[in-house]
Parts: C-alpha cells; structure tokens; sequence
C-alpha cells in the first residue's frame, strides 16, 4: 500500500507525560468495528476527551491544539503496550500526528506505526525529561539523517531498523515493498530456474 513518505518533519510536540499508556487507551475496544482507517482520528484518545455522555471534558489534554500544528506526539515510557491493535496507529494517524517519541516504545505498537507511516523514535532519559517539560517545542525530525533538532537547544541522534527506515522514506507498506522489487524478484527467479 502507498502511503505518506516520511522524510523531514518540522513541527511542534503534544505531550502525554503518563507512562505505560496501552493501545486501549489510545483507542478503546469499542471503536473496533470499522476496518476503515477514516474517521478513526475522532476516536483517538476517546476516554480522555469526552465523558460517558459525548461530551468534552474539561481536562482534555487536546482542547485547543491543531493538530496540524503538533504531529509529534511525545508519550510516556512504555508508550503502545497492551494489544496489538492495528487501529491504534490507524487512529493516530487519522488524527494528525506523523511520530512518537518516548523513552520505550512497544514493539509491536512500533511495527504496526511504521506500517502506517507514523515514526516510532525511542529516546535518552534526559532527552525525553527535556522534551515533557517544554510541551509545545518545536522540533525537526530528520529520517535521513536519524536525527531531532531542537533549534538553539540540541541535536540527538536515534536509531531505526534498516527496513523500516527504508518504507518510510519510501512511503509504503512491507507488501509495498515486495511489489516495488517486483523486477528483481523476477530476475532472481529466472536465474535460478
């Protein structure tokens, strides 16, 4: 599947300093029954943006930000855990943001992003205490060059598995992938035939 290249983000952080923040929370159960990702974005986050009745809670750690504006979503420690829901990302995604960042990211939450163009970045300690205690701050998010700039503050490197690196920056899936060496597969084939 196509999706968005992820090259170069520049964008502001939202941040959710609580730690082990699970896939149910990011989108309940509730909200499974579509196997479309449209609209999902409305779902993100449900239970800590309206009560039982719909209606918007006072302590919505949303009100009042663009989305377009903060597509850097910086989590607490153990950010995805729990099932390994696909609608999560989807969910995610839909909302606006392009990358997570947190001192653990899961692992299967972090597969799952990648396959929906969200950027998964594991951080140092200090680096992720810098980034709670400034919501807002702006940052630049580089694939290329496995790096995050803080302007007038730092530069940190991170680190990313090859493969997903390379479908981000390509903008597809794994299937995307594959079909993309669609002409090597067959040489290959031939070869050994």
């Amino acid at each position: 599947m196509l999706l968005d290249k992820f090259s170069k983000l520049t964008s502001r952080t939202m941040v959710l300093a609580q730690e082990n923040i699970d896939t149910d929370q990011i989108i309940p159960a509730r909200f499974l029954t579509t196997t479309s990702r449209n609209g999902l974005g409305r779902a993100a986050f449900y239970d800590w943006r309206y009560d039982e009745a719909g209606m918007a809670r006072n302590s919505d750690p949303f009100a009042g930000k663009e989305p377009q504006a903060h597509q850097i979503l910086v989590g607490g420690a153990n950010f995805g855990c729990g099932s390994s829901r696909e609608h999560a990302p989807w969910a995610l995604a839909d909302f606006g943001f392009r990358a997570v960042v947190s001192t653990k990211i899961a692992d299967i939450f972090k597969s799952n992003a990648i396959k929906n163009s969200i950027l998964p970045i594991e951080v140092s300690s200090e680096t992720h205490a810098d980034l709670i205690a400034t919501p807002g701050a702006e940052l630049t998010i580089d694939l290329e060059r496995l790096e995050i700039l803080r302007p007038g503050k730092w530069k940190q490197s991170f680190e990313m598995d090859a493969f997903g690196r390379r479908c981000l920056l390509d903008g597809v899936d794994p299937l995307g992938f594959l079909q993309n060496c669609e002409d090597e597969i067959t040489q290959f084939e031939a070869r050994r035939a």
